[in-house]
């Protein structure tokens, strides 16, 4: 009883902890809540270590604790989610170097609460299979084409198309992420979102799914979810630029450039609390940039483009083919596979993602007449109007 009462209090304590560390970044004199929203849920995931966790690595660890052949609405109580934690933080430790070990026992305590917190607010100690997947896949490190695509192949059914009763699923139970770091009001759940985010289309594939969450700007209930990638893409980009009301002389993160003041920039810091100077208001347009080009680097981009050596107009994400590869087709990826007729959605994903490395390692793009291989674009070149 009194081990009891000592880990309910230990409990508590590290509830508190986490949110008592979110309040002292003072994230809340952010004025745009979509910053504010996505440096929140940045933070959770940085102090909970889940950013080291690749989705590929959560998809394992879904299917090595039994998850992949349970009902979506089954629900499991928060012993077993505490040791499902406990696999994907240890097998963190055992990938990572000595040197960068991490605190597994912290880092579970402060997820679980964090989770509990979220998904658990009446303390029924139950939460359900699918919310436990939703929160860690969109959480998790990686990219956020990948994440989608996981996130696809959980709400469509054997044909490859969108479930729509599902997809409102996933939305109630991601939009809690928003609420859980004070942030509901603007990112709350209604019973039109899905008809928000899908006005028109009836019959929705893979490729037309991450052609509207992946659109710029994207739906508006998720578009704090792009925003939280492209500030993990962005927290060590360095501009030899000066800001133009605080006068730093250099900037980290995003950099933000007034379309209607000449030479207008801003860091991010200062952007971010609505500071303005001079000519410049709130109300003008801003454009946000994730890296820095030189003069120098721009002209060559120019002449390349001029040139023909560069794509122009490319989609925001690889078109993927909308059928499910043969079964055959993964013959190659690993020997502990079940028979074809028991292979599910993530055993593809999977093989998808092992083809696609393969392939990049194999083929380059090369300018016409020319030898030397044109880098592809970098994914932290995203820019973004913004309007207040």
């Amino acid at each position: 009883m009194i081990e009891e009462g000592s880990k309910s209090s230990k409990s508590m304590v590290e509830k508190r902890q986490l949110f008592m560390e979110m309040r002292a970044q003072n994230f809340d004199v952010i004025r745009l809540s979509t910053y504010r929203t996505a440096c929140k849920l940045r933070f959770v995931q940085k102090r909970c270590n889940l950013h080291l966790v690749d989705v590929w690595n959560m998809i394992e660890a879904f299917r090595d604790n039994g998850l992949s052949t349970l009902d979506h609405n089954a629900e499991i109580n928060v012993s077993r989610l505490e040791t499902i934690l406990s696999s994907i933080f240890y097998q963190l430790n055992k990938r990572l170097p000595t040197t960068h070990q991490i605190n597994v026992e912290q880092s579970i305590g402060l997820l679980l609460n964090f989770i509990v917190a979220t998904y658990d607010s009446e303390g029924h100690g139950k939460l359900t299979v699918f919310a436990m997947k939703a929160m860690l896949a969109t959480m998790c490190g990686g990219k956020i084409l990948d994440k989608l695509r996981y996130i696809f192949s959980q709400i469509s059914d054997s044909n490859g198309v969108m479930v729509y009763a599902k997809f409102d699923q996933f939305l109630r139970e991601v939009l809690k992420l928003p609420t859980a770091v004070f942030e509901g009001p603007s990112f709350g759940y209604t019973e039109h979102s899905v008809r928000t985010c899908f006005p028109q289309q009836k019959k929705i594939l893979l490729n037309t799914f991450l052609d509207v969450l992946m659109a710029d700007p994207p739906p508006q209930y998720l578009v704090w979810l792009p925003l939280m990638h492209r500030l993990a893409n962005v927290e060590n980009v360095f501009h030899p630029v000066e800001c133009s009301y605080c006068r730093s002389e250099s900037m980290m993160g995003f950099r933000y450039r007034c379309q209607q003041c000449h030479g207008y920039q801003l860091c991010q810091s200062c952007f971010w609390r609505g500071h303005a100077s001079g000519p410049h208001s709130n109300q003008h347009q801003m454009k946000e940039h994730s890296s820095w080009k030189s003069p120098a680097k721009k002209l060559s981009h120019a002449i390349s483009k001029s040139l023909g050596c560069m794509p122009i107009g490319e989609p925001p994400h690889p078109v993927f083919p909308e059928a499910a590869e043969r079964p055959q087709d993964l013959a190659h990826t690993t020997s502990t596979l079940e028979s074809p007729s028991r292979l599910d959605e993530e055993h593809r994903l999977i093989a998808r993602y092992a083809a696609r490395l393969a392939a990049e390692a194999s083929n380059s793009t090369q300018c016409p007449g020319n030898n030397q291989s044109i880098p592809e674009a970098s994914s932290n070149t995203l820019v973004m109007f913004i309007m207040p």
